[in-house]
């Protein structure tokens, strides 16, 4: 190895070091740097191909993060025991490095670049998130592919409402907050992040804390470039079909500009396209444009198209469904609206439609994760799902996509702090998003939607949740805020910006650009005005419901939570499992044990459920003094009889308790497998205990006072 190439810079956040280097591994990749804060390293190596992509409008990039078990001290479950697809942390990660990437590349530039981050150690301590974030800038700073600048990243937690750089593990878990900020220097390109209602104030005051932090990085990556003797070049566009592109172009705009404006302004979106294809169609034919130029004419005819549609928003303040620029559009909501299921919600606004789907749950139904961290599990998931009929499209369905688990997460983000605790509420909650219709905004129609089905399901939610999407239009100095954006606003926008949340503050965030980033006097801008809209579709919502039913579905689960002394789980599961297959055998209960003695016992019918818990009591408990038992004797001796009162507990009556009378051996009263009522009449220091058979009359005596106290106990638990 050339020791000469081998180079390093150590960057100084806030208290921890921040190592990136180049030189030693991965030496024939376009650029390659490892990352390392304490005992986490990631791997970050970038490479383009040397000519451009042929027939393709957009920019070919490719970002896979690789979780790899062995980064952990871990061995991988499953047959194969090696990593297999990615998991849905890994997919949210690589879509979390791409998102900021992607708007830093030049216009125009199609050769095909991949991005692959691997973690190589992790100390579970440091997340390798953000250390790929800012190893993918170094890369491809330092690689020879156009790249107009570098990125910096940051972490942001809060606790003891002390805002936190890069919180730990340990620190994210006790946080208020968990928000990503990446960008270049003195402006933000991406956030992402979840909150427990924090206000507007709160979270801009996060992203200038992050900015700081943002900016030393960025000066750490342009160290690297000046250590390495490197300069950047810049990127020249092919130039070749620039004169037929031109022509068109001023054609175009001299003789269909009024046309296109016309297409542009059609509110519904299926007529628009429509339309826009027709237009299209007979102005080509007007051109008499060759087959082999007619890509480029679609080219020239979709900018000229971007531009006069950014202009109508800029300077004529329209927008081409009619709206004003902070306008939401209509909405209605509907719940109850699919029988069976446990809770269901249909959230219409303008033509974006989710129908949002609950399912209760008991603790067997949690979703396992087994990642680089500890394996856990989730009491509350979200899944999203876009069908390709939302948008009249005909595709095969393979699975999710990334942007199907992005959406989903993001919502589940947003839903996820108000959820609540399993103590309040012991059921694992599913909760299924099926987009019908979209024109922009989907993953906040599922927020919408799925708040609203999670209180008509009679999920004790802290307060209903809203969301919707912010864009931007920005030339130069000039820039217009656009609130709940559709499709085509999204598409030829500058900005995509989601903002969660209750009447009380925040629950999530998430911003992506396609320019090269925006200030905080805008970003400020925005949170106001995302604030005023959610609180508008709040305000529609509370009409349908504002908080949730006080009465489950009949068609879920019932569940009830007994707490038992740690040190009989033992006994409750018996040897080989005897004892709880046996309680899951007669009465068809589910029984889930915590190691904390918490039992869960649920099933679809109360019947089952009650007799569960009866039978674990009766394993559990303890005999008191002056209880009555029917008892089955075991055995008998001339001193008395043994008889098990609860199962593997015996007491002994004595031959002077068997009977008022005086009796000359015990079998003249009982036998041997006999059923009789006794009475606990004493327990010594051992745990023996001494018994007293009563007679039947004062057992059911007895029975119908505790009948009558274990209703009032489970008229509480239901």
């Amino acid at each position: 190895m050339d020791n000469n190439k081998h180079k390093h810079i150590e960057i100084d956040l806030n208290g921890k070091i921040i190592k990136i280097e180049t030189g030693k591994m991965a030496r024939q990749a376009s650029g390659a740097v490892v990352v390392t804060c304490e005992e986490t390293t990631v791997l970050a190596t970038v490479v383009s191909s040397n000519t451009p992509r042929e027939g393709i409008d957009f920019f070919p990039l490719l970002v896979d993060y690789e979780e790899k078990f062995y980064a952990a001290g871990k061995i991988p479950g499953g047959f194969f025991k090696r990593e297999g697809r990615p998991s849905n942390n890994a997919i949210l990660t690589s879509r979390l490095i791409d998102r900021p990437l992607r708007p830093l590349f030049p216009k125009g530039y199609r050769n095909d670049v991949q991005v692959i981050i691997t973690t190589l150690s992790y100390d579970q301590k440091n997340m390798p998130d953000i250390l790929a974030i800012i190893g993918a800038s170094a890369a491809l700073w330092i690689s020879d592919i156009p790249f107009k600048c570098p990125i910096g990243a940051v972490r942001i937690g809060m606790k003891d409402d002390q805002f936190i750089v890069n919180p730990t593990l340990q620190e994210i878990e006790e946080s208020k907050l968990d928000l990503i900020v990446a960008g270049p220097k003195d402006s933000i390109v991406m956030m992402e992040g979840e909150a427990k209602e924090l206000s507007e104030e709160q979270i801009l005051k996060a992203i200038k804390i992050a900015q700081e932090s943002i900016n030393t990085l960025i000066t750490g990556q342009e160290k690297l470039l000046d250590i390495l003797g490197k300069t950047r070049k810049e990127y020249i566009s092919d130039s070749k079909d620039n004169e037929k592109k031109e022509k068109y172009y001023n054609d175009l705009k001299d003789n269909y500009e009024k046309d296109i404006k016309d297409v542009i302004c059609i509110a519904d979106k299926k007529e628009r396209e429509n339309s826009l294809d027709a237009l299209f169609d007979k102005i080509l034919g007007e051109f008499g444009v060759e087959d082999d130029e007619i890509s480029i004419f679609k080219k020239v005819f979709d900018t000229v198209y971007q531009e006069l549609f950014r202009k109508l928003i800029l300077i004529d303040k329209k927008r081409s469904d009619g709206r004003k620029l902070d306008e939401v559009r209509p909405i209605t909501c509907e719940i109850g609206v699919i029988p069976r299921v446990h809770g269901s919600a249909l959230f219409t606004r303008g033509q974006t439609q989710a129908l949002a789907i609950t399912t209760l749950g008991s603790v067997k139904d949690r979703q396992f994760i087994d990642t680089l961290q500890e394996e856990s599990s989730q009491r509350f998931y979200l899944h999203y799902n876009f069908p390709p009929f939302s948008v009249g499209d005909v595709r095969p369905r393979r699975g999710q996509s990334r942007r199907e688990i992005g959406h989903g997460y993001l919502a589940e983000k947003a839903l996820k702090a108000v959820i609540p605790s399993e103590e309040e509420f012991p059921y694992t909650i599913r909760l299924v998003s099926e987009i019908l219709e979209s024109n922009g905004s989907s993953s906040m129609a599922t927020v919408c939607g799925g708040s609203l089905s999670l209180m008509d399901a009679g999920v004790m939610i802290k307060r209903p949740i809203a969301g919707v999407a912010m864009g931007l239009i920005k030339e130069g100095e000039e820039s217009e805020i656009l609130t709940d954006i559709l499709g085509l606003e999204d598409h030829y926008g500058d900005m995509d910006f989601k903002a969660t949340g209750s009447s009380e503050g925040i629950t999530a965030i998430q911003m992506d650009l396609k320019i090269s980033g925006i200030s905080l006097k805008i970003l400020e801008d925005i949170l106001k005005r995302s604030k005023k809209a959610r609180l508008h579709i709040l305000e529609i919502m509370n009409q349908i419901i504002n908080k949730p039913k006080k009465e489950l579905s009949e068609h879920a689960p019932k569940i009830t939570i007994i707490k038992i002394d740690p040190s009989k789980i033992g006994s409750v599961i018996g040897p080989g499992g005897k004892n709880i297959k046996k309680i899951i055998e007669i009465t068809g209960a589910s029984v889930d044990i915590k190691d904390d003695g918490e039992i869960y016992i649920s099933s679809d019918d109360n019947k089952a459920v009650k007799s569960a818990l009866q039978m674990i009591e009766s394993i559990v408990k303890e005999a008191k003094v002056g209880e009555i038992y029917k008892g089955k004797v075991t055995r008998t001796t001339n001193f008395g009889a043994f008889v098990e009162i609860l199962p593997g507990k015996e007491g002994l009556v004595h031959i002077s308790k068997l009977s008022p009378r005086r009796i000359a051996k015990v079998e003249d009263v009982v036998k041997t497998n006999d059923d009789i009522f006794v009475k606990v009449i004493k327990i010594d220091h051992q745990g023996r205990i001494d018994l007293r058979k009563i007679s039947e009359d004062e057992y059911n005596s007895k029975e119908n006072e505790n009948t009558i106290e274990e209703n009032n106990h489970n008229e509480k638990y239901d």
